[in-house]
């Protein structure tokens, strides 16, 4: 009787830290009675895991090159691009990123189809079924070939230094090497296209301007000529000038020939000669009249006609002076037409890998059993949980 007394009065001593014992009790025998539990979180994904990273996935070779897109045009050096502008070379960023979405688009994908059939390079029957395109029959479309093709083709940008790095993946070396290489002389053809688009624009737009200009040059000399027939003068400053002397020797004949009468008629008031002398001198008050008026007065006089001239003559020298700037244009738009605007340099031709550096197997075999046992410990906790609210 004493023994059951004391038997049942431990457990109440004893159980002083009761539900951390209840709850370690209560976990390793969930363990217990859930075998299956690290079976399907750990043992058969590491198993899988190993199983297909060593024995049947295919190799993934990486073909690289790396090259450089730069401009002719002098821009402000800035950082490392100081080093290119002291040699005569300036990156082009705008155009890299361009080259780069270019070796990415479907446009690309296109091209190399055409030169051998990408389904036949990414879905061939000697890759694993896992890792080659479509390999269980799913979804053969061009979208998702497109999606697939954008996978194995990789473009890295060093901000740094302005160097591109092309990677192209495939399941055969020389697959991985033509690729690269066929992508890098589109990138050229790319390059070399749009350096043709902006030099033919820049030609065809100093041609128009240059057209444009002659055509307002001849119209100016046209107005001023016929302005020159219409009003009968050449070049009223000049003609001005002219009748401006002319006038000034009528003038000092003028004041000769007063002089003279008044001496003959101070001398010899009866002179014969006074008459001749008196019409004389009416005759070039008569001219200096006439003259005076054509340089200044009505609206045929040299002045009035002076202004509307100087209008269509700066008319056209300003037509002219255009069209030498039209021209000087032209000829600069041509000898920039000369050279490239844009280079592709090659600084790494497309290599030829002789293993595959794809899938990392041992790493992957690792990395399924860490996430294995990640998951393992979380679902346990999970259904002890349920368990213990259970009971």
């Amino acid at each position: 009787m004493d023994t059951e007394l004391t038997t049942e009065a431990l457990p109440p001593a004893a159980n002083s830290d009761g539900p951390a014992s209840s709850r370690s009790l209560s976990l390793r025998g969930l363990f217990a009675r859930v075998p299956w539990l690290p079976l399907l979180t750990v043992i058969i994904p590491t198993a899988t895991s190993a199983t297909y990273y060593g024995v049947y996935a295919s190799d993934v070779f990486i073909s690289e090159s790396h090259f450089i897109v730069r401009s002719a045009h002098k821009q402000a050096p800035t950082g490392f691009s100081a080093f290119f502008q002291g040699t005569g070379l300036s990156r082009s960023t705008d155009d890299t990123y361009t080259l780069h979405d270019y070796m990415k688009s479907r446009d690309a994908m296109a091209r190399l189809d055409g030169a051998k059939s990408l389904r036949e390079v990414f879905g061939s029957t000697s890759v694993d079924r896992v890792a080659r395109f479509d390999g269980f029959r799913l979804d053969a479309s061009q979208e998702s070939l497109f999606k697939f093709y954008q996978k194995m083709i990789n473009v890295e940008f060093d901000t740094t230094t302005g160097i591109s790095a092309l990677k192209v993946h495939a399941f055969n070396a020389e697959d991985a090497r033509r690729m690269n290489e066929q992508l890098l002389q589109m990138g050229e053809a790319l390059v070399n296209e749009l350096n043709e688009r902006a030099r033919k624009d820049t030609i065809d737009f100093a041609q128009r301007e240059v057209a444009l200009a002659e055509g307002k040059s001849r119209e100016a000399a046209a107005a001023l000529s016929a302005y020159r027939n219409e009003n009968a003068v050449l070049d009223p400053e000049k003609q001005g000038a002219m009748q401006l002397q002319g006038l000034s020797k009528l003038q000092d004949e003028l004041i000769a020939t007063t002089v003279q009468i008044t001496q003959v008629k101070t001398l010899s008031p009866d002179n014969p000669q006074l008459p001749a002398l008196q019409k004389r001198l009416a005759s070039i008050q008569g001219a200096i009249a006439g003259e005076t008026s054509k340089v200044v007065g009505g609206r045929a006089s040299l002045s009035e006609k002076a202004a509307e001239y100087e209008r269509v003559a700066m008319d056209r020298v300003f037509a002219e002076k255009q069209l030498a700037t039209a021209l000087a244009s032209l000829e600069q738009a041509r000898a920039d037409a000369q050279r490239k605007q844009l280079y592709l340099e090659r600084i790494a031709q497309p290599s030829l890998p002789d293993v595959g550096l794809e899938p990392r197997r041992v790493r992957s075999v690792f990395a399924t059993l860490f996430v294995g046992l990640l998951a393992w410990g979380i679902l346990g906790m999970l259904v002890a949980g349920v368990r213990e609210h259970r009971d």
